[in-house]
């Protein structure tokens, strides 16, 4: 089945209210275009010099979401033109961005990344992180960080009753910054295997890579 094709499969089972960012990580230009000219103009990167150069290369009005792990010492290679940062995950991490952004004059939108599944490999915040982070002084001081919602990964496992249980606990964390952050309006979880489960428990965005790309290359 063609790129077009399992995009428009995927659109089929998504409400119109939900963001789909297409994740092209290893993806070539041309298989982007494919997806680009069926409709899409969201997609996700895991390697911020595999993403500018790509946003170099391709139509500007592609967003380009960071998707993957990020090191404070990588973030000036995206200030210029990322739409979304996914995985933020520290203090450290935020005040980098905000002087990224400083020095781009804009705001640069971001989730915080939650650890919510049992795979200790995964990163993210726990509970009492996170509100230890918007709490604090230093976090009201960051003008050009706007943080859109939280991100969080659940458990590889077929046992969809755990899934649905950790997108769960993250989408009640979620209902409580709404109240602290006036523009958080982003709940990121769900990928190819679980996104039907994290739609079910709140999910306003999803990232789907095999599902519209196939297998990915290496």
């Amino acid at each position: 089945m063609s790129i077009k094709k399992n995009l428009l499969k995927v659109l089929d089972n998504l409400p119109k209210e939900i963001s789909l960012v297409a994740v092209s990580k290893t993806k070539t230009n041309e298989e982007i275009m494919e997806a680009y000219e069926a409709g899409q103009r969201i997609f996700g990167e895991n390697k911020i010099q595999e993403m500018a150069i790509k946003w170099n290369e391709l139509p500007k009005d592609i967003e380009w979401h960071m998707i993957g792990h990020v090191q404070t010492n990588k973030v000036k290679y995206m200030r210029e033109f990322v739409s979304l940062i996914h995985g933020v995950d520290s203090l450290k991490l935020l005040k980098e961005i905000n002087k990224q952004g400083i020095k781009h004059n804009r705001k640069i939108n971001c989730l915080l990344q939650m650890h919510i599944a049992q795979e200790q490999t995964k990163f993210g915040l726990n509970e009492t992180e996170l509100f230890e982070i918007i709490n604090s002084e230093e976090f009201g001081n960051l003008k050009n960080v706007n943080v859109k919602g939280l991100m969080g990964m659940a458990t590889f496992t077929d046992n969809e009753e755990q899934i649905g249980k950790e997108f769960s606990y993250l989408n009640s964390i979620y209902s409580k910054i709404k109240n602290k952050i006036p523009d958080v309006n982003v709940l990121s979880m769900g990928m190819s295997g679980d996104y039907k489960i994290a739609i079910q428990h709140g999910s306003t965005m999803v990232r789907i890579g095999s599902s519209i790309f196939g297998i990915r290359n290496n």
